[in-house]
């Protein structure tokens, strides 16, 4: 890895006994308690399905009545946990047991369209755009009387926390921020790249079309599993895992809210007069000085910056590292230890 060097690559296996194995060292490395799913993998006497997140609470924060996973002691240090497109708080689902087991009060929230956040009104926009799910963080932190939060993200939950960590630095003490500075505008959404970046978008070309969102409501379910499949090349998951996560998607939401975020970005639709303020202040491409740590897997397929790109945009204590093994694009989930490291460090320095 680059970075400090002080965290060792490791192949994660692939949803494999050795993967497990990995899990159960790193652990012990951390001094974390090991969850009881991994260890009993790791000895071979259980079949590799991510641990669950436990009994779901419901709060009303905001505009949504915001549906999270909670573990660890309720007077531990918090850290917020943000998924991302197509994927949902099984994202969490091993990384979110390490903290909890160190100690650390852990929220994983669903975005809004994803699993049981529901709005509160019936006539309220879908409005996918990056500031609004920013604010929403904002509010459940709000809601659930927590000040300050160690925030991680990855995909969507990487770009939320980023914006969290620019407009309002204090309410975050600390980031881990999978594949780094993800602040976008509008503006930048317009500019063409060269034929081979576009290339990678094209699920982003497709839901700007009519046909593209009778499609992907059509089958949601398969689109996701191609985009982590495309994502993820190297990551074996299993039925179980994917049907787990894929179940958030049946969010009556969910494709207008994916829908209008990828739409946005494109400046096909407009967003809400409400966030037009925050939106101008991201559109300046806002550096962040919070201490923050960022992450990248080796064989992550899907579009991603080079670190070299962002690394300028963070002007507080800063490292990035390289996660090898194979490790695709939705990192938190494919090497949790690495990922549960990254946030122990950054919140225990800082």
């Amino acid at each position: 890895m680059d970075g400090s060097g002080h965290l060792e690559a490791v192949d994660y296996g692939r949803r494999s006994v050795v993967g497990a194995a990995a899990v159960a060292f790193a652990a012990v490395e951390l001094g974390l308690s090991v969850p009881a799913r991994a260890a009993a993998a790791a000895s071979g006497s259980a079949a590799l399905v991510p641990s669950a997140l436990g009994p779901l609470k419901q709060i009303d924060a905001g505009v949504l009545s915001i549906g999270y996973a909670e573990l660890g002691p309720a007077a531990g240090p918090p850290v917020m946990l943000l998924h991302g497109w197509p994927y949902d708080i099984h994202t969490y689902a091993d990384a979110a047991t390490l903290l909890a087991a160190k100690g650390r009060r852990v929220i994983v929230p669903y975005l809004r369209g994803y699993g049981t956040t529901r709005f509160l009104s019936h006539d309220a926009a879908r409005n996918g755009q990056q500031s609004a799910l920013a604010v929403d963080v904002v509010a459940l932190m709000d809601a659930l009387g927590i000040e300050r939060a160690t925030i991680g993200g990855c995909d969507w939950g990487a770009r939320t926390a980023n914006i969290v960590a620019a407009l309002w630095p204090q309410r975050c003490k600390a980031m881990v921020s999978v594949s780094g500075y993800l602040i976008g505008s509008q503006q930048l959404g317009k500019m063409p790249l060269p034929p081979k970046a576009e290339l990678q978008w094209w699920y982003q070309f497709y839901f700007a079309t009519d046909r593209g969102r009778a499609g992907y409501e059509k089958y949601t379910r398969d689109f996701a599993r191609l985009i982590w499949e495309l994502a993820s090349p190297q990551w074996r998951f299993d039925d179980a895992t994917f049907e787990r996560s894929a179940a958030a998607f049946d969010n009556p939401d969910h494709v207008d809210i994916v829908m209008h975020n990828y739409r946005w970005r494109l400046g096909l639709v407009e967003g809400e007069k409400a966030y037009a303020t925050l939106e101008q202040q991201l559109a300046k491409a806002p550096v962040i000085d919070v201490p923050t740590i960022t992450l990248e897997g080796d064989a992550n397929g899907a579009p991603h910056p080079d670190a070299s790109a962002y690394a300028k945009m963070f002007t507080g204590k800063y490292e990035h590292r390289v996660i090898t093994g194979g490790i695709g694009h939705n990192l938190p989930q494919e090497a949790p230890q690495a990922f549960a490291e990254a946030v122990i460090d950054i919140d225990t320095d800082n």
